[in-house]
């Protein structure tokens, strides 16, 4: 049963592994988009966009609703930003560190 969970979690992260799906969610961040508006603001051609979207909705970190022939994604659950805050606060730290590392380069 262990073995289950640990492999339902890295599922999870792997689903979340990727720039183009963190992008999304920062973009959703600010409220619900159609597909159209993300393939804009991502840049990325809407046949791969839909694989990405469909991969979060499908993780329980999207939500989709059809309005005529478009679609609109938003985030189903925000608690997924109680994920990815402590992340970023960890990779500010990180590049801080390897700042310092790096200016002292070439002071001796």
């Amino acid at each position: 049963m262990e073995e289950i969970i640990y492999k339902i979690k890295a599922d999870f992260l792997r689903t979340l592994s990727h720039p183009v799906r963190l992008k999304v969610i920062e973009i959703l961040k600010g409220g619900e988009q159609s597909v159209g508006s993300l393939v804009k603001k991502t840049g990325v051609e809407q046949s791969s966009l839909s694989r990405h979207l469909i991969a979060l909705r499908d993780a329980g970190v999207l939500k989709s609703r059809q309005e005529r022939t478009m679609v609109f994604y938003a985030i189903k659950d925000h608690d997924i930003f109680l994920i990815l805050r402590p992340i970023a606060v960890m990779l500010r730290k990180k590049f801080r560190e390897s700042e310092q590392i790096l200016s002292t380069l070439g002071k001796e």
